[in-house]
């Protein structure tokens, strides 16, 4: 694949791999784990049903995730299968590198109150620690 056909995307959800949405990833190469710069919050949108996370200019967390190598058409299967509201923009990852993930308004996380779960550490670990309390 070369980079002017393809673009690396941040996975820090329910497309993660072992996750139910990881299908929807189709046959994008994975790359590597890598953590997002401390300098986003991540919530529990919609009490549960995906993550929704956006840029803060203080008090932010590094985000687990991982990066993918996606083609055009790989990229347009995900982002169509996005919940609504979450758009493409570019994250800063620990390493330096820029890559795209899909984050959330955070204009709609405070307008619903959106319960903020950033202390979890990431979604996989936010999902375990729920699963367990409702078991």
């Amino acid at each position: 694949m070369t980079e002017a056909t393809t673009r690396h995307v941040f996975i820090c959800g329910s497309a993660l791999r072992g996750q139910p949405d990881h299908g929807n990833l189709q046959s994008a190469t994975f790359v590597r784990e890598a953590k997002t710069k401390p300098m986003y919050r991540l919530h529990s949108v919609q009490n549960g049903w995906h993550p929704g996370i956006y840029p803060v200019e203080e008090g932010g967390i590094s985000i687990p995730g991982e990066v993918y190598e996606m083609t055009a058409e790989q990229f347009d299967y995900l982002a169509s299968n996005e919940p609504p509201n979450m758009h493409p923009k570019d994250v800063y990852l620990e390493d330096g590198s820029v890559v795209t993930a899909f984050l959330y308004p955070r204009e709609l996380v405070e307008q619903y109150g959106w319960e903020d779960v950033s202390h979890y550490g990431g979604w996989i670990a936010y999902k375990a620690a729920t699963a367990s309390t409702s078991s």
